[in-house]
Order: C-alpha cells, then sequence, then structure tokens
C-alpha cells in the first residue's frame, strides 16, 4: 500500500517527514540521497501521498494517508494533478528547458485540488548546471504551497546554492537481519537465501529484492562455488574458460562488459567468493552452520574446511582483496582473476 510503516530502516528519515506531517512546517525543498535501488522514489512518494491525503490517521503515533480518500486513490494510481514527477528527453541529462517548461514556469499555478504542489525530480544529479540554475530561481523565491523532492545517487553533482537551500536526507544502510526478515515474511523467501540476499545487498533493500528474484544471480553462485571445488583439477586454462562462462554478458548488459566480461557480475563473483572463505574461516571456527552465509553449500564447507588451515584460508582472502584491488585499479582483468585462482589453487 506505499505507507511510512512499510518503509525497512531510514529512521531519521521517516521522524522528520513525520515532524513535519505533525507540525504542518514543510521545507520547500528536500534531497533525498542514497544509491540506485535503495528506495528513494519509494519514500518520496509515501511522503508526497500523506502530504496530499485529505483524511490523515493517526497510527501509533505515525501520520499515514488513509489510502481511501480521493487524493490517496489518485496518488496510488500515479494520477495526481498535484504530485508531479519531471520527466526528461535525453536519457543521460536534464536539461534547462526541462526544468523550465515543468516545474519553474508551472509552478505558478495555483494547486488544482491539494494543499501543496509537489515536484518529484528522478536522477537529480543528471541536473546540467543550466537546469540547476534554473531550478535555483524557483527555490529562491518559492510559492508557500510548493514541495520540491530531489532524489539522487551522487550530492557531490549539485551546486552548493542548491543543497544549502534543501534540507538534505541520506539514506541509511539498512541492517542485514531487518533486510532478511522482510525478505522471508512479505516475500515469502527461504531463510537461508534470504540471508544471503541480505548479506550482498549491503543494506540496500532494492538490491536484495533484486538478488532474491534473480536466477542468474542464483546460477552465478552455484557455477563459482562449483569453480572452487573442482580447482585442484583444473589448469588454468580450464578455470579461466570456466570464468568467461560463468560471467559472459548478456546481449542487454553489453553495455556493463569489458573485454568479454559482464563487470557486474564480476564484481558479484569476486563477492561471493570472499564470503565463501570467511565462512570457511567461521565453519572451522566453530564447528556450526548456523550463522553462515551459503548455509545451503554447508557440506562442501565442511569438507573443504578439513583440508585447509587457518593460515591457508587467510591467505586465500588476501589473494581475493589484492585481485579485488587489482582489478579496481584497472590491471587486466584476466591477469588478476588468474593469479587469485592460482592462489587460492595452491592454498586449498
Amino acid at each position: 500500500m506505499a505507507d511510512f510503516s512499510d518503509i525497512i530502516g531510514q529512521d531519521q528519515m521517516k521522524e522528520h517527514m513525520q515532524n513535519a506531517l505533525k507540525t504542518g512546517k514543510v521545507s520547500h525543498a528536500y534531497i533525498i540521497s542514497g544509491e540506485n535501488g535503495s528506495g528513494k522514489e519509494y519514500i518520496a512518494k509515501v511522503f508526497a501521498k500523506a502530504l496530499q491525503c485529505e483524511n490523515k490517521q493517526n497510527k501509533n503515533d505515525t501520520i499515514e494517508a488513509c489510502n481511501g480518500c480521493h487524493s490517496c486513490v489518485q496518488a496510488l494510481s500515479d494520477n495526481h494533478p498535484d504530485i508531479i514527477t519531471i520527466t526528461h528527453e535525453k536519457p543521460g541529462s536534464i536539461g534547462v528547458d526541462d526544468i523550465r517548461e515543468k516545474l519553474r514556469d508551472d509552478v505558478a499555478i495555483l494547486p488544482y485540488e491539494s494543499d501543496y504542489k509537489i515536484y518529484i525530480i528522478p536522477d537529480g544529479e543528471k541536473m546540467t548546471i543550466a537546469a540547476q540554475n534554473a531550478l535555483l530561481k524557483t527555490l529562491e523565491e518559492p510559492p508557500s504551497y510548493i514541495v520540491i523532492i530531489i532524489l539522487t545517487n551522487n550530492l557531490n553533482a549539485f551546486l552548493p546554492t542548491i543543497i544549502s537551500r534543501c534540507i538534505v536526507l541520506p539514506m541509511k544502510p539498512v541492517k542485514d537481519d531487518s533486510i532478511r526478515k522482510y525478505l522471508m515474511k512479505e516475500c515469502h523467501v527461504v531463510d537461508y537465501k534470504a540471508m544471503l540476499c541480505a548479506s550482498f545487498a549491503r543494506g540496500n533493500v532494492g538490491k536484495a529484492l533484486e538478488l532474491a528474484s534473480n536466477e542468474k544471480f542464483e546460477n552465478l553462485k552455484n557455477g563459482a562455488i562449483e569453480l572452487i571445488s573442482k580447482l585442484s583439477g583444473l589448469e588454468i586454462y580450464d578455470m579461466m574458460d570456466r570464468v568467461h562462462t560463468l560471467l559472459a554478458p548478456s546481449e542487454e548488459d553489453e553495455k556493463n562488459s569489458k573485454k568479454g566480461i559482464d563487470t557486474v557480475q564480476l564484481e558479484e563473483f569476486m563477492d561471493i567468493l570472499l564470503f565463501l572463505f570467511r565462512d570457511m574461516l567461521v565453519f572451522k571456527a566453530t564447528g556450526e552452520g548456523d550463522h553462515l552465509i551459503f548455509s545451503d553449500k554447508i557440506s562442501y564447507i565442511r569438507s573443504a574446511t578439513q583440508n585447509c588451515t587457518y593460515k591457508g584460508i587467510d591467505s586465500i582472502i588476501k589473494h581475493l582483496e589484492t585481485a579485488k584491488n587489482r582489478i579496481s585499479s584497472n590491471v587486466n582483468i584476466d591477469l588478476a582473476l588468474e593469479l587469485m585462482l592460482l592462489g587460492i589453487k595452491e592454498n586449498l
């Protein structure tokens, strides 16, 4: 239904928005900053719907939209005349004409049927300097009824004068346990997979949801662990053939590829290996599978740790971290992966 109670974590942001709803002291401009997929637009829409609601309700000291009035019905269908999402013609930038026509010139028109006229600007970091300057003129002399909510993954892209005239609300990473519980309760994801997705999401709920429903990630995980389990019997060219097959980009992911390797998949592949060997350290120390990220692979982890020393696993983790640093420093990817795999094979 998209209410404040549905937002996972983000307590400071919710507290600020709740205070605005309770006191009526609503700022004319907000910037919500956070990673892609972290839920910025979702939160902006929850706030906008509550601001416009004709019959706000107090539930356990939280102001929520009623979801039944005319305004809420329009907001829920993305068809509210006084909640306007700024779109742009060019995918890579929001130009000055977009801001002039859809916001600066439009703010002079009073709200059609609500107390506020709310403008949501997704991908705010794409605004050109000229577009930001056009927006600045509105921020300097805003009509009393307007609320502008800018969403961004890069706060550094804005002019200091824009930031100084907005209330900045940063998205905080959500705790793994909160994401795990949400995936299990709301999305009916099995426990071990929910823990895995929460660990890989690094506090980003959107990424966790994507991973939970992403068959490609499941295949990558299984393929990566199978590669490691067979490493002792493989020559380097066999290892690299398997890696290239695992990390080959699909047609839609071609833009994220580098020398025949999907760079997004590569990052996930490296994380899978790091988490796998950290699981081995945990299991070797405790002999228990309760807190493993890859609890579904416990039989392999148990057998692998019988032949590995603490020093060997620690050395493997160092090889992985070295490879990640080399790849981020634009060293030849194949060379970095070859050295890493040889280091793992030597210590397994």
